[in-house]
């Protein structure tokens, strides 16, 4: 059975490349190494910010989950994002994925969350599947981004 731990600083390249898997599979998205590595260690220095699980399998991580902490006002309190799920292909269909999500919604409650948000890619019905399986319902909220420049 896979354990579930919080990531260290030890762990960021392993998560960085899970997320090259993701980013790869994602319409959106484009891998970019030293991002995601940047990206993880501002997690990992700010725990206010968020969480990152790993699932291991003697000791090597097999798969990830984010929740980053934000405010709700309508709910007027805390809030999670559910982001950047992904189990290395090999170890796919094997439960690892609902105990990232089991671990990941208990981290959530223990942090005072009311609500977990996700996204996911509007052609992925497994994932949709998955995250209705695990109570998530379907939102009539429209996603919108704008990219904006870096300073």
């Amino acid at each position: 059975m896979a354990q579930v731990r919080t990531a260290t600083t030890a762990d960021i390249a392993e998560c960085a490349s899970l997320l090259g898997i993701l980013f790869a599979q994602e319409a959106e998205f484009v891998p970019n190494p030293e991002l995601q590595v940047r990206s993880l260690e501002m997690i990992l220095e700010n725990p206010d910010a968020g969480r990152i699980l790993v699932s291991l399998d003697n000791g090597q991580i097999t798969g990830m989950v984010l929740l980053l902490f934000t405010i709700s006002t309508a709910l007027g309190g805390r809030v999670a994002l559910l982001e950047d799920m992904v189990v290395l292909p090999q170890y796919r269909r094997k439960g690892i994925g609902s105990i990232l999500m089991e671990q990941a919604l208990l981290q959530a409650e223990a942090a005072g969350c009311l609500r977990i948000t996700l996204l996911t890619d509007n052609d992925n019905t497994a994932g949709h599947a998955f995250y209705r399986n695990a109570g998530f319902g379907h939102s009539p909220m429209v996603v919108f981004r704008k990219q904006m420049k870096a300073r």
